[in-house]
């Protein structure tokens, strides 16, 4: 098979070179790089390719190495995330998707929490169904006592992934799956709802096809205890879904999962039910069953003005070839998971650059072109990536399973693998790529962002930056411009045709995204990962609308995100105001008159963790309001407890001489360092953030007005880089550094 000369590290881009290195090349005990990205790849292709010699003792295992080395170093395929960093290496775990079952007894719950901290150690994310549970309040008979239900668990769940972090850098990411008619969904539905909570899942509402018919009609349906089958009340559907619509516009979350959809498309019924998906809600999996995923880049399938259809074939097929060798050298964390992934050797073939190619064929995302087009390259890669699965077959045997499956059909030739396609989140690798992320529309343009010595720099599409520079129209000011206007439409200088093809994801209505997703799905094994972005203005119908969408045309899911819904927490209780000093502090022209501190002073101490260790922050109040802070760093001594002690006598001279709590912790918050701590709404991003997030927590409690929202400046703003985070597939991803809150 023909193929392109291996890109050398100049066809890199300077994010995706920070990329690796800060993520994935193999380092030594200090930290310094051991290999170069050129490197990386042929470790990648060399140790993907020698399992030719399971099936073939005479394999050309160079060859092969190269044609993998081709396709990753020309940046048309790359595999996920632990491929990269661990094929070659001694923990050699090198999948990305994991679902455990979760059963209804204290040894099954237990033993599904320690695998979790073994998938979680080798990179992993983990999906589970928590429906198997008997409600809160049941019967439990061993010890005549009641059950405390699905959500106490879960809480178990979330905090022994706070505690183990993924490769000593960070930590894992859950999928919650709850079904619809189990007597606990209305808690499950609200049990995000003040963000504190449950910050290491994605959780969604497994809908059966019961319910929404419930829906549409307006009427009761059962719900069933799960240890008995029986019905256990009922519920009117409506207001069910009702509430799942207005949670989701509140803060993105739940989901919803269409779970008889999902069976209905399960090509191994025999061997057992899917009940959970992987972290981003793409990968479908059984008890016990991972996948590993890969996704071709479409912006470098485009030539001469289309698609360059025969090198797409090439790459499918090298790319189908590549995942099922994954799947041979594999170390697995649990011999059940080995079992069970290699009886279905389930691969999941995938895409990125979509936007890229439509912006290169002059095509807007939004338009029914865009949509035809995204039909018909979906449904070529999945054809011919069954086509090479199969050629597979004639060599080394279908998938164990197979006799179980819905391919044991008389006319039908064996398939080596029981799913090909999936739509994931790129992520990390799509910087890499310097592609667009997935099926995703681009995020922005143009953005700045703020680096460590505090310069701004302004970050552009490459593929607008070299039409603007082409067609006489770039520069930096207008760059700037765009970056704070937040898309290319109604900048007069952008010609009316770059305009056109230029859309971001807040250009597209919600209607379009829907219609994307299901364009691409009708022709996926799996299921597709794509976020419904919403304007802060969006309406709770116009959510309820695309729920219903995702429905009628086909998705297996569907992920809405409202801008800056996550980032709206009001800490303002409304019981008072922030005290205002009586004597003291006054202001008169330009003299400030500071506070005396009385022998004697009322305080309380907040406990915070950092990424240096635990801080410990004093609040000291005198008669008149807050007077001083104090801190103490669990390790004492060095620069961490040196710069804290400095912020506390900084804090404490400013509020005696009059200055408001309110200003201080605007100051202070969502500083970032290069050491964060915890994860969702509760990270931490440096000892300056702790502090002000001490104050808040202090005066939240008080029942102080701040007069501020609590900004999660994570969301908006990467707490590594500051560069900017996008919302995918119910993950966030820094485009710039790679930072992910997801396995």
């Amino acid at each position: 098979m023909a193929h392109k000369a291996p890109a050398t590290l100049s066809a890199l881009s300077k994010n995706a070179i920070t990329v690796l290195e800060k993520r994935y090349l193999k380092r030594d005990k200090e930290g310094k790089s051991l290999e170069t990205p050129a490197e990386l790849f042929r470790r990648v292709a060399d140790a993907i390719a020698a399992a030719d010699r399971t099936f073939d003792k005479k394999a050309d295992l160079k060859g092969l190495s190269d044609l993998f080395y081709g396709i990753m170093t020309n940046l048309e395929f790359l595999p996920n995330s632990p491929t990269l960093m661990n094929a070659g290496r001694e923990l050699g775990q090198l999948s990305a998707c994991f679902v455990l079952p979760v059963g209804d007894s204290m040894d099954e719950i237990f033993d599904a929490v320690k695998y979790t901290a073994l998938i979680h150690k080798s990179g992993g994310g983990t999906g589970f169904s928590f429906s198997r549970l008997r409600p809160a309040n049941d019967v439990v008979q061993s010890t005549s006592g009641i059950s405390s239900g699905p959500l106490s668990f879960m809480r178990v769940f979330d905090i022994a992934t706070d505690t183990v972090k993924q490769g000593g850098t960070r930590r894992g990411a859950n999928m919650g799956i709850l079904r619809v008619d189990h007597p606990d969904i209305m808690n499950f539905i609200m049990c995000k709802a003040d963000q504190k909570m449950f910050n290491n899942f994605n959780i969604s509402v497994g809908i059966t096809e019961a319910f929404m018919d419930a829906v549409d009609k307006d009427r009761e349906y059962n719900l069933l205890n799960p240890r008995t089958g029986e019905i256990a009340g009922s519920l009117n559907a409506r207001k069910v879904f009702n509430r799942i619509v207005k949670q989701a516009w509140e803060n993105g979350e739940p989901g919803i999962i269409f779970l008889d959809r999902l069976n209905k498309d399960n090509p191994t019924p025999l061997v057992g039910e899917i009940e959970s998906t992987n972290p981003c809600g793409e990968q479908p999996l059984l008890p016990y069953e991972s996948c590993n995923l890969g996704s071709i880049n479409l912006g470098k399938m485009v030539k001469d003005g289309d698609v360059e259809w025969t090198r797409l074939k090439e790459v499918v097929t090298l790319a189908v070839h590549f995942l099922d060798n994954v799947i041979e050298v594999n170390n697995y964390p649990l011999d059940q998971i080995r079992d069970m992934t290699r009886g279905n050797r389930k691969i999941g073939l995938g895409v990125m650059g979509w936007a890229d190619l439509l912006i290169l064929l002059g095509i807007p995302y939004n338009s029914s072109e865009a949509i035809s087009l995204g039909e018909k390259v979906m449904q070529f890669i999945n054809d011919e990536g069954h086509a090479a699965s199969r050629e597979l077959a004639k060599a080394r045997g279908p998938f164990p399973n197979f006799k179980w499956s819905i391919y044991d059909k008389p006319g039908l030739e064996p398939i080596r693998n029981a799913t090909i396609t999936t739509i994931a989140p790129t992520g990390t690798i799509s910087i890499i790529a310097n592609a667009s992320s997935g099926v995703e529309p681009l995020f922005a343009v143009s953005y700045v962002r703020q680096v460590m010595d505090n310069n701004i720099l302004v970050e552009v599409n490459p593929i607008f930056e070299k039409i603007a520079k082409e067609r006489g129209f770039y520069s930096e000011g207008l760059m700037q411009r765009i970056a704070e206007h937040g898309t290319v439409h109604g900048i007069p200088e952008v010609p009316e045709d770059v305009q056109r093809i230029f859309v971001t994801a807040h250009d597209i209505d919600p209607e379009s995204h829907i219609e994307m997703q299901s364009a691409f799905q009708r022709h996926t094994d799996n299921a597709v990962s794509k976020t419904v972005n919403f304007a802060n203005t969006a309406t709770v119908e116009d959510v309820e609308k695309v729920y219903r969408l995702a429905y009628q045309t086909g998705c297996k899911g569907v992920t809405i995100y409202r801008d800056g819904s996550r980032d709206e927490q009001v800490l303002s209780t409304g019981k008072k105001e922030e005290k205002v000093e009586e004597k003291g502090a006054q202001v008169d022209d330009k003299r400030v008159f500071k506070r005396d501190r009385p022998k004697a002073l009322k305080g309380w101490t907040y406990q915070m963790q950092t990424g240096c260790g635990p801080l410990y922050v004093t609040v000291n109040e005198d008669k008149s309001g807050l007077f001083e802070l104090f801190t103490t760093m669990g390790k004492a001594g060095g620069c961490a407890a040196s710069q804290a002690e400095a912020i506390g006598r900084m804090v404490s001279l400013a509020w005696r001489s009059g200055v408001q709590a309110r200003q201080v912790i605007k100051q202070l918050l969502g500083i970032s360092c290069h050491c964060p701590a915890g994860f969702g709404d509760n990270k931490v991003l440096s000892c300056a953030d702790a502090v002000a997030k001490a104050i808040q927590a202090h005066m939240h409690a008080a029942g102080y007005d701040t007069g501020l929202e609590a900004k999660a400046p994570e969301r908006g703003a990467c707490p590594e880089c500051g560069g900017i985070v996008e919302h995918e597939g119910g993950c966030a991803v820094c485009r710039v550094c790679g930072y992910s809150e997801c396995a």
